[in-house]
């Protein structure tokens, strides 16, 4: 639990530029006697309630997703509570502007709209003192460093120190989703430069004016900094956020296993679009061990999908072997097959003997699957005529366009809905609005990570977990899956409603912090009601009393 620590009774205007304590017009006459507030603000005291009110009148006075963006950092950087408060009471219209689409935006322009500073960098010039310069952090309880280092931003490639915006509005995600308390996130961008030609040659950029580093410079300063992290804050959860494919699967393989650390492009994804294929069975009356899935794209989402979904496969006791025919995949170069020559290690396991497909089109008709799944940052690769075969293939084809940010999604909801006669199962990654297809009226399914990252994120903290393991991941997927409703179901929808984002979080974190308890990866006991101890530990955006 958090302890609100007491200002110093001195302090007078500091206090108004504290974002964890300023309460803005709130304070109430006694404590701005207290706080030598008074003649500091407006005479009249204002509720919660009526602060959340002129924000968002202002918010949607705004004439666009970015200029509303950078007024809730705005708002965020002075008064964190309101800004929480605004953000989990409408969560539904907040969280696209916060996170995506908006932050890929927001990131594209992040060198021109900066304002403030906001999370910790670490670059290059920093490697030999990390540990030294981390301590300049000002919050000494972090439990939990979302770091990037700004190489694969959402569907919009290297954007290097740009990509700030990413660790921010993930974090923001898990106080707002997730309660975990805002002084105990940490955003982190590793600066090692950028490949950006554009960002370069911008005299405004922020980071590093030089070429990406790889190799050996890269992984001593990586190494630094998560030996850093676990000395200065024992226990913390770190999660790896849109680092390059390379990279990003090798530094999962090489830290796993002993430090408490996850890949939420790879094993969030894999367990959010799992999910939504569990629910699509109760719409298909069809099995897991019937579906066939073609995957086009074979990056990080797309391999941490498959490998969630052979997990499931396995929990029902297929082999391993048997599970991965299940998963087939397109990539730039084609359908991944057996002889190809020069192919990446992590997508080894799911390249099977067939003859060479050039085409996802020719992919679709020749391997008739039951699901397609979009990962591939390119938009409109979903065509009328993918969408058409599926629907002669399926009778509720599953069509998932996942790309992020909504401009790189494969199709639209109203692509997929009306090329398929209204039979589609549709999610994507990004929100679209509904669609009216004759009398009926669809709402497509988001599967976006929030679903997962925050939830998982809580058990592990609760349950003060040493590791983040794959069977975590696979329970939340369950776990969401489940709390899918016949109401969400009959509009077409394979995932809860958003409104309801935090009893989702806390019922994954229970699940997840009950594989803690029974595997002995904790010191902590395991408290009698599992579930409750989550809701105890979940930050609730209300004003602490300072007088």
């Amino acid at each position: 639990m958090i302890n609100q620590t007491p200002p110093d009774l001195h302090a007078g205007v500091k206090i108004l530029h504290d974002p964890v304590r300023n309460k803005g017009t709130a304070y109430t006459e006694a404590e701005r006697d207290a706080l030598k507030l008074r003649g500091l603000l407006p005479p009249r005291v204002h509720t919660m309630a009526e602060q959340e009110l002129r924000v968002l009148g202002n918010i949607r006075a705004k004439p666009t997703d970015l200029e509303r963006y950078l007024y809730l950092i705005a708002l965020q950087d002075r008064n964190e509570n309101l800004f929480y408060r605004v953000i989990m009471n409408h969560l539904e219209e907040m969280m696209p502007i916060i996170y995506t689409p908006t932050v890929g935006k927001a990131c594209q322009e992040f060198q021109h709209i900066y304002r403030k500073p906001r999370g910790f960098y670490v670059s290059l010039q920093d490697k030999g003192r990390v540990k030294e310069i981390m301590q300049n952090w000002p919050h000494k309880d972090a439990r939990i460093i979302v770091v990037t280092d700004g190489e694969r931003i959402l569907g919009l490639g290297d954007l290097g120190a740009d990509g700030m915006g990413i660790p921010i509005g993930k974090l923001a995600l898990y106080t707002a989703c997730a309660g975990i308390h805002p002084t105990q996130c940490m955003p982190v961008m590793l600066d090692v430069g950028t490949n950006n030609e554009k960002l370069l040659n911008d005299p405004l950029y922020n980071g590093l004016e030089r070429r990406r580093v790889r190799g050996k410079e890269y992984d001593e300063l990586f190494d630094e900094f998560v030996t850093a992290a676990k000395e200065l804050f024992p226990g913390v959860l770190i999660q790896i956020e849109d680092f390059g494919n390379t990279n990003a699967f090798r530094l999962l393989d090489q830290y796993r296993g002993n430090t408490c650390l996850f890949d939420d492009d790879i094993q969030g994804t894999g367990a959010v679009a799992v999910a939504g294929i569990i629910a699509a069975m109760r719409i298909t009356g069809g099995k897991l061990s019937e579906q066939k899935i073609l995957f086009l794209g074979a990056g990080e989402a797309g391999i941490g999908i498959a490998d969630v979904f052979v997990a499931a496969l396995k929990e029902d006791g297929m082999s391993d072997r048997e599970a991965r025919h299940h998963c087939w995949f397109v990539d730039s170069k084609g359908l991944l097959v057996a002889d190809r020559d020069n192919m990446a290690a992590h997508k080894k396991p799911y390249a099977h003997k067939h003859e060479a497909i050039t085409e996802f089109a020719d992919a679709v008709k020749t391997l008739e699957p039951t699901a397609i799944l979009g990962l591939s940052g390119q938009p409109g690769t979903f065509t009328r005529n993918v969408v058409e075969t599926m629907a002669k293939i399926n009778q509720r084809p599953i069509i998932f366009a996942l790309s992020n940010p909504t401009s790189q999604a494969e199709c639209t909801a109203e692509q997929a809905y009306t090329w398929s006669d209204g039979r589609a199962i549709f999610a994507s990654g990004s929100p679209f609005d509904p669609v009216k297809i004759g009398n009926q009226l669809f709402v497509p399914g988001q599967g976006n990570n929030a679903y997962i990252f925050p939830g998982v994120g809580l058990g592990v903290i609760v349950s003060r977990s040493r590791v983040v393991t794959d069977d975590m991941f696979l329970a939340a997927a369950h776990s969401l899956a489940n709390q899918v409703t016949e109401a969400d179901l009959e509009r077409g929808r394979v995932y809860p409603a958003l409104s309801l984002i935090r009893q989702v979080s806390a019922l994954i974190a229970m699940d997840v912090a009950k594989i803690a308890y029974d595997n002995g990866y904790t010191d902590r006991a395991e408290p009698d009601d599992i579930l409750a101890d989550v809701h105890e530990h979940m930050y609730k955006p209300v004003y602490p009393h300072y007088a």
